[in-house]
């Protein structure tokens, strides 16, 4: 099966909306000044609908119907495609062509495939996972070193948790 969420964790399939409901003025902006200080994306919507899923750790957020954001134990961060759309200045990892195939896949990151990582990257912070011709997001990781040591030449350190192509990215409300 396609995606990884943390150590043997899976997307399901079919994933079911278990509940849907806008939030409210306070929640919004606690979540848009939380993906403001993670990625340095101001999000722009004018309404905000959360989704829950029954039978998976996580739920997702609808930005103006657009599935932009995803909670990963209540911790908000931009989906793929919501990366996509916009332009993320934080929380960058870039990797070079020969990883585009693996990481598209769902592959975790290893040291030899990334050129560039911001260097306040802390071990567990989540990462959106980059192209360096193009700068398209290919996944979002979580980090398993702090971002001075991501470089390298040996190594496992970013783990994958939703990329281009699994469930998550071809869920449709």
């Amino acid at each position: 099966m396609s995606g990884h969420l943390f150590a043997g964790m899976s997307f399901r399939t079919t994933m079911q909306v278990k509940s849907r409901h806008h939030l409210r003025t306070d929640e919004i902006d606690t979540l848009t000044a939380e993906i403001e200080h993670t990625t340095g994306v101001a999000l722009d919507a004018d309404a905000y609908e959360l989704v829950e899923l029954d039978g998976v750790s996580y739920n997702v957020v609808l930005a103006d119907d657009n599935l932009d954001i995803v909670r990963f134990d209540d911790e908000p961060f931009l989906t793929v495609q919501g990366a996509n759309r916009y332009n993320p200045t934080r929380s960058v990892v870039t990797v070079d062509a020969g990883a585009i195939s693996f990481v598209s896949n769902g592959a975790d990151v290893m040291r030899p495939g990334i050129v560039d990582a911001e260097t306040a990257i802390d071990a567990g912070d989540f990462v959106l996972i980059v192209e360096e011709t193009h700068n398209k997001v290919l996944a979002i990781g979580r980090a398993l070193v702090d971002g001075d040591e991501l470089i390298g030449d040996s190594g496992k350190v970013v783990e994958s948790i939703h990329h281009v192509g699994d469930d998550l990215y071809s869920f449709s409300v």
